[in-house]
């Protein structure tokens, strides 16, 4: 039985979708599974989604999981991620997302900061044993009473979850449906250094509710995402929307270019999402014979500052809308104007869609006194990025601040109006979607002990890319490891071949 007179949470949409269309299509695989995880495409309706999310649920319960605690899950974009999401909601538990190249180091580190009382990964994720780095990390996380995974070959002490979805336990308990609390975690990382982000049903359901109307997706649309989940953005853009517009969510585990494309035309997708550079590729060619369904298309841009300087969309009957990524602080999204050129980016309220006259607030832009860019709304919260208390004696504490500020230098634009962003945060490296101070990287280079280098240099692409020399670079890749730090560090000490 659905309840009313609650405000709306992600598994109360669900369940709203499947007691209208239980045999409709809900969840498709990647076609490039066997090689991410080693097991088969799965399409499930979401009468078969909901027997699975109840039964993961039932697992969480019978572990002993409390009301409220928190569930890490580090699992790649499968169908399992979305059950898992829904499952841990279900049992009235908070998801904290863990991107996929975060290691030992990492892992503990977060698991501590939050509490977590149990993790969920795969026993491999493109041939990398998650479930031993899960495992480790969980030995150094006192709080951890609860490790499981999807996949075979499971390490001794770790549950099957495959085998709790086939035993399809229906064990529940009562959790009001509640939109104000706690949904999800995610990890940014700020000038002040690394920091949870928790969120709200409602903060999750506002920003897909900016994305979907913004981008003028239609109900029951058939969406491809092909953009990684464990960011609120990933959360947002992928799960969210799909439960907002009740169509079905295809998912592509980044990336192969042909395989994606195959995807989108076996479903006939209707709604693309994806990093915004892959996105510009796709407008390089010609959409109409090569992807003929697609008709909306969202680009993710972790870089935002760059979305300016952009080519013109050419996608032919797709229309783009960027999304602006500011880290885990906040999000927005501009539909490009008929030229393909990006749309001109207003301070103060825009709504959802952003230039419909009198539609929902979705949030506000703004400049602040430091010439950065602000930003405030429901998807936002300002709690977790309050300013640190000032240093001494002094026990006067700055009033609260109702805004985020993102760090991103932005100034007006004295013709038009509109916000220019110019720069990313001093101090900041960002590689793709993972973020880190520069003075971190130059302590780990230390470790390294004299001679070794390790530095970001700027890319088109991905924001940064990591460059590192040391004086015997196999030597080097190896301590990295040892530290438990994550691939793009390790990798940034590959040999590089002579230039003669």
């Amino acid at each position: 039985m659905i309840q009313t007179n609650v405000s709306p949470t992600l598994d109360g949409l669900f369940r709203r979708i499947l007691a209208r269309k239980p045999d409709a299509l809900a969840l498709l695989d990647p076609l490039n599974k066997p090689r991410v995880t080693g097991h088969t495409p799965r399409r499930l309706t979401y009468a078969d989604a909901d027997r699975a999310i109840t039964a993961l649920s039932a697992h969480f319960i019978e572990a002993g999981l409390p009301n409220n605690s928190v569930v890490a899950i580090q699992l790649p974009n499968t169908v399992e991620f979305v059950l898992t999401v829904l499952a841990a909601h279900r049992a009235g538990l908070v998801v904290a997302l863990l991107p996929l190249l975060w290691r030992q180091a990492e892992l503990t580190v977060a698991l501590n900061r939050i509490g977590a009382r149990a993790i969920v990964t795969a026993a491999k994720i493109d041939g990398i044993s998650h479930a031993d780095l899960a495992m480790n990390a969980a030995a150094d996380a006192f709080s951890i009473r609860h490790v499981c995974g999807f996949g075979s070959d499971l390490p001794e002490g770790m549950a099957s979850l495959d085998d709790a979805i086939e035993t399809q336990s229906t064990t529940g308990r009562a959790v009001t449906p509640d939109g104000r609390r706690a949904a999800m975690i995610s990890f940014d990382v700020t000038a002040d250094g690394f920091r949870p982000v928790p969120r709200t049903h409602l903060s999750l359901i506002a920003a897909g509710l900016a994305l979907s109307l913004e981008s003028n997706i239609p109900q029951g649309s058939a969406l491809m995402s092909a953009f990684a989940p464990t960011s609120f953005a990933g959360l947002t853009s992928s799960l969210a929307i799909w439960l907002l517009t009740a169509g079905a969510l295809a998912l592509h585990h980044p990336f192969d270019g042909e395989i994606l494309a195959h995807q989108i035309n076996e479903q006939s997708c209707e709604t693309l999402i994806a990093p915004a550079q892959l996105t510009l590729r796709l407008g390089e060619i010609d959409m109409d014979s090569r992807l003929p369904s697609l008709r909306h298309v969202l680009a993710l841009w972790r870089a935002p500052e760059q979305v300016a300087s952009s080519p013109a969309w050419s996608g032919g009957p797709a229309a783009l809308t960027d999304v602006y990524l500011f880290g885990e602080a906040g999000l927005f999204g501009a539909r490009r104007a008929a030229d393909g050129t990006p749309a001109p980016i207003l301070p103060g309220l825009h709504g959802a869609p952003r230039d419909v006259s009198g539609s929902s607030i979705a949030g506000e832009i703004l400049l602040t006194s430091r010439g950065t860019l602000g930003l405030r709304g429901p998807m936002v919260t300002t709690a977790a990025y309050a300013p640190l208390p000032p240093a001494g004696d002094s026990l006067s504490t700055p009033p609260p601040r109702d805004y985020v500020d993102t760090d991103y230098s932005a100034r007006l634009d004295r013709t038009t109006g509109a916000i220019s962003i110019t720069s990313p945060p001093n101090g900041i490296m960002a590689v793709g979607g993972y973020r880190f101070l520069a003075q971190d990287l130059q302590e780990w280079a230390r470790r390294l002990g004299p001679g070794a280098l390790l530095t970001a240099l700027p890319d088109r692409l991905s924001g940064h890319r990591l460059a590192g020399r040391a004086r015997d670079n196999a030597r080097a890749r190896e301590a990295l490891s040892e530290l438990g730090l994550n691939p793009l560090m390790v990798e940034a000490f590959r040999d590089r071949p002579q230039v003669s």
